[in-house]
C-alpha cells in the first residue's frame, strides 16, 4: 500500500484538506496553520500531485481509496473533509462511499458533475516546456506565458517547480499520465447514496463552476448542504478571499 504524502498541523480533530487539480498541498499552508489552531490539520497531496507517489493510474475511485488507506493508517474518526475542485470531488465520493468516516463535508467551488474539458491550453502550456532546454524559472515562466495570460494561473503553475537534479527542474506533478487521464478529472461519480450530515458547498462570485441549476443537483446526494457565495472571487476563491474562506469554514465548523 503506497501512503499519500501529507504535513501535520495543531492538534484535535482531524480536518483534511484535499487540492485541486495541478496543485498541492502546499497551496493551503497559510489557511491550514490557521485551521490548526483549532483542529489536527492533514494537508495533503493526492496521487500524481506534489510528493505524493506517481502512478500510472488516476481516477476518482482510486483517490477515494488513497483516501480511505491514509484514514485508516492514521486510525482518523469524525473527520472534517475540506476539498477543492478535484479534490472537492474526491471529497464528495468519499462522503458517499464513506460516510461513517466524515463527520462535515466542506467542497470548495465544484459541483457533483461532468465538466466540459477546459484546462487544454494550461497542459498545453506545461507539455511545451523542455526541461532539458529551459534550465532557469524565468525561461519556463517565459514559455508558459506565451500560452496562459493569467498571471495568478502561471504562478499557481509555478510552485509545481522544483529542482530534481542540480542542473535540472522539473514538474512536481506527473504531467504524463495528467495528460492521458485527463478526461478521468472532469466526470464525476454518479451515485444515488446521500450523505446525510453537514455539509457546505462554497462558491466564487465571479465562477461559474457552481450555477444556480446545481443546486436540485448538490441536494439530491447532500440533503443537508447550504451554498455560500464568496464576494469578489473566482475559482481560487481560498486564496483570492483567504479571510471571509476561513471565517465562513469556521462558522460551519
Amino acid at each position: 500500500m503506497k501512503l499519500l504524502h501529507s504535513k501535520i498541523l495543531g492538534t484535535g480533530q482531524p480536518f483534511l484538506i484535499l487540492h485541486g487539480f495541478l496543485g498541492m498541498s502546499d497551496n493551503w499552508k497559510t489557511l491550514g496553520n490557521k485551521y490548526a489552531e483549532d483542529f489536527e490539520v492533514h494537508l495533503i497531496d493526492q496521487r500524481n500531485h506534489g510528493r505524493s507517489f506517481h502512478s500510472e493510474e488516476f481516477s476518482y475511485n482510486l483517490m477515494v481509496d488513497d483516501l480511505k488507506n491514509y484514514i485508516d493508517f492514521y486510525k482518523l474518526e469524525n473527520c472534517t473533509i475540506l476539498g477543492h475542485s478535484m479534490g472537492g470531488k474526491t471529497a464528495m465520493q468519499f462522503a458517499l462511499t464513506y460516510p461513517e468516516l466524515v463527520q462535515k463535508l466542506i467542497v470548495a467551488d465544484i459541483a457533483p458533475k461532468t465538466y466540459p474539458a477546459h484546462h487544454q491550453y494550461i497542459l498545453k502550456a506545461l507539455s511545451e516546456v523542455d526541461f532539458s532546454i529551459q534550465k532557469s524559472r524565468k525561461e519556463i515562466e517565459f514559455i508558459l506565458s506565451k500560452y496562459i495570460t493569467e498571471a495568478g494561473i502561471i504562478q499557481f503553475l509555478m510552485k509545481n517547480i522544483y529542482r530534481k537534479e542540480k542542473t535540472e527542474l522539473a514538474y512536481r506533478f506527473n504531467l504524463p499520465v495528467l495528460l492521458k487521464k485527463y478526461n478521468e478529472v472532469v466526470i464525476t461519480y454518479q451515485s444515488t447514496s446521500k450523505f446525510k450530515k453537514p455539509t457546505l458547498f462554497l462558491k466564487g462570485s465571479n465562477s461559474n463552476y457552481i450555477t444556480p441549476d446545481d443546486a436540485i443537483t448538490i441536494k439530491r446526494n447532500f440533503p443537508e448542504a447550504h451554498i455560500y457565495e464568496i464576494s469578489n472571487s473566482g475559482h481560487w476563491l481560498h486564496a483570492e478571499q483567504p479571510q471571509e474562506f476561513y471565517k465562513k469554514t469556521m462558522q460551519f465548523c
